[in-house]
């Protein structure tokens, strides 16, 4: 009587690891370089890094004027966009 509870917790769990890795970000919304939640505009190629992080806090990020660069909250852009 025992071995049906099992069977159903096992098959269960296998169905949930199964299903979990189903959602996949668009290349666009990319949190390790555009941060949590950023999404580049309507029509805006993705363009990926050409040089390292400069340091903590920035993001890869769309420039309406310049195009894509690394932005941090409180400093701005780097190499003097604004």
């Amino acid at each position: 009587m025992m071995r049906f509870p099992t069977l159903t917790c096992i098959a269960a769990v296998c169905v949930a690891a199964a299903l979990g890795g189903c959602v996949v970000a668009p290349m666009g919304a990319h949190p390790a370089h555009g941060g949590p939640g950023y999404v580049a505009p309507p029509g805006v190629v993705y363009v990926a890094p050409t040089y390292a992080i400069p340091g903590p806090g920035y993001a890869w990020q769309y420039h309406g004027s310049f195009g894509w660069g690394w932005r941090h909250a409180d400093h701005g852009w780097h190499r003097g966009w604004r």
